[in-house]
């Protein structure tokens, strides 16, 4: 959302913008973040670590993230003006949701925790364009020229976790997801892109310096494999990406280890030491919603297509429609214990669907109906290629 005002901006000399960036981080918190900061906007050193990324093709086919040049690293060409980035951070980890327990229940559907209520998009973008305004109002009308800002949250292309690192509010762990020392990886983040020629905190000693130190954890326990190496993600094997983002069909060989994750996977972060000190949210639209939590796999795959978009209104969830939706619970059901139940349901559902949602039946009939199936949890990189 663009809050860009005709309201004229003050000569640099008559604001305190050491004073403005101190109100900035108060309103921040009063808004709802738990932490704000502010960095320049030099990601040269990220710049040359995307293009070699995207070169192998990790990216599959979120072609958006090789669209628009240089704008994702270099944040003046995406707003002209930009000189600075003030990047929030908000807890979105519901309590008491018993995800380990639901993602050990081959018969309950996983999803991801961060899509179990609102979707956070509009939320957040609405508290960061308040705070810019915020900080608007705060400025002395003076010639020659008007603020510009413009809030983003995961919807432009924008570098938001090495910005966010720069910042000081965490650093890139090993898994790719920013990780702080007080507060896990459980949590949303968003921008405000500023010509307003705030302090940075990013100076030294601020930053918060890589603490994955020898740990491993992460990488070992991807179903899937899906780290290259330590913070390199291949995304066509994340199950994330094959439930989500992926519209085709979801490679067989990566169906087994998918289990029972219908919408995204935590694994990564769940097992991560840090997030011992991960803090529940207390924003009520991040709550569990429709029992998301806690429903079996049968019971959301029975859901009409009116069900699912009654259900799934104003969640991350309706992004994939309600055809990918059942192609996922469908690799779920075949992965569930052998049922009579869902051998019904399946075939039931077999008899009106697309060809996308068929071909998943079909391998999860095949799998519900054989009763000496080998369940293969966790592949290696060399078991497929992609």
């Amino acid at each position: 959302m663009n809050t860009t005002t005709t309201k004229p901006a003050p000569a640099d000399s008559e604001i305190d913008f050491g004073q403005l960036a101190s109100q900035i981080k108060t309103w921040g918190r009063e808004l709802g973040f738990q932490q704000v900061a502010i960095t320049d906007i030099d990601l040269s050193d990220e710049e040359p670590r995307l293009q070699a990324w995207l070169a192998k093709g990790f990216q599959g086919d979120m072609t958006w993230l090789a669209e628009h040049g240089n704008k994702r690293s270099r944040p003046d060409e995406l707003l002209p003006g930009t000189v600075r980035v003030i990047s929030a951070r908000m807890d979105y980890l519901p309590g008491d949701t018993q995800q380990i327990q639901i993602l050990k229940d081959p018969q309950k559907a996983y999803v991801s925790r961060y899509s179990l209520g609102r979707d956070y998009h509009k939320l957040i973008r609405k508290r960061l364009s308040k705070l810019a305004r915020q900080i608007e109002a705060a400025l002395p009308a003076a010639p020659p020229s008007a603020p510009q800002q413009r809030a983003y949250v995961d919807s432009a292309p924008v570098l938001e976790r090495p910005l966010a690192a720069k910042a000081g509010l965490g650093w890139v762990g090993k898994h790719t997801l920013l990780l702080n020392s007080e507060a896990g990886s459980w949590f949303f983040l968003g921008e405000i892109f500023t010509n307003l020629p705030l302090p940075v905190d990013n100076v030294a000693g601020d930053q918060q310096p890589n603490r994955c130190g020898d740990c491993s954890a992460c990488l070992k326990v991807c179903p899937t494999d899906a780290f290259t190496r330590p913070y390199e993600l291949d995304a066509r094997r994340c199950i994330s990406y094959l439930t989500i983002e992926n519209k085709g069909p979801i490679p067989e060989v990566f169906r087994e280890p998918m289990g029972n994750r219908v919408f995204g996977c935590d694994d990564c972060q769940a097992i991560c030491p840090w997030n011992r000190y991960a803090h529940y949210t207390g924003e009520t639209d991040f709550l569990p919603r429709h029992k998301l939590d806690n429903s079996d796999l049968l019971t959301l795959f029975q859901w009409s297509e009116e069900e699912f978009l009654r259900n799934t209104e104003g969640s991350p969830i309706r992004r994939i429609g309600y055809e990918r939706w059942q192609r996922n619970l469908a690799v779920g059901l075949g992965n569930a214990p052998s049922s009579e139940a869902i051998i019904a349901a399946l075939s039931e559902r077999r008899l009106h669907c697309s060809a996308l949602v068929a071909e998943h039946i079909d391998w999860a009939l095949q799998q519900q109906r054989n009763p000496n199936r080998r369940r293969k949890r966790k592949i290696k990189a060399d078991d497929a290629a992609v």
